[in-house]
């Protein structure tokens, strides 16, 4: 199953937006690997790209709610902080453990869901806020 990015899923803050939109094509990257029996090197090349980017995203928005003084600043930054522990405990586990199907499987999930429910729910409030607060 393909995530697919829409109009629905869109901030109204173009940098954010096109962030989301390019962890959108690394989740579905990761599906079609897994689709294709090929997921072994995606999910490591995936693992990394979201160890590394998930940083400079969060950062990216962070700086906007620093920026407008948005109000939920500390619990938004929690929430970023957490889902980057969970990317690093998943690259430990397939350092540990290796790839097996499970990890894929989990980690297409915790992808997913994490990222439609936080773009959905909190990245719309943060935009909101920004929006109403700024010129863009």
């Amino acid at each position: 199953m393909h995530y697919n990015w829409d109009s629905a899923l869109e901030t109204g803050h173009e940098l954010i937006d096109n962030q989301h939109k390019q962890l959108f094509a690394k989740l579905n990257s990761l599906v079609d690997a897994y689709n294709d029996n090929k997921g072994k090197a995606e999910l490591e090349k995936t693992l990394e790209f979201l160890a590394a980017y998930t940083i400079k995203h969060f950062n990216d928005e962070e700086t906007l709610q620093v920026k407008y003084d948005y109000p939920d600043y500390l619990r938004h930054k929690t929430i970023h902080t957490d889902f980057k522990n969970k990317v690093t405990d998943m690259v430990g586990q397939l350092k540990q453990n290796g790839y097996d199907d499970k990890l894929m499987q989990e980690t297409i999930v915790v992808v997913a869901d994490w990222l439609l429910n936080h773009i959905k729910g909190d990245d719309f409030r943060m935009a909101a806020y920004v929006k109403a607060h700024s010129d863009i």
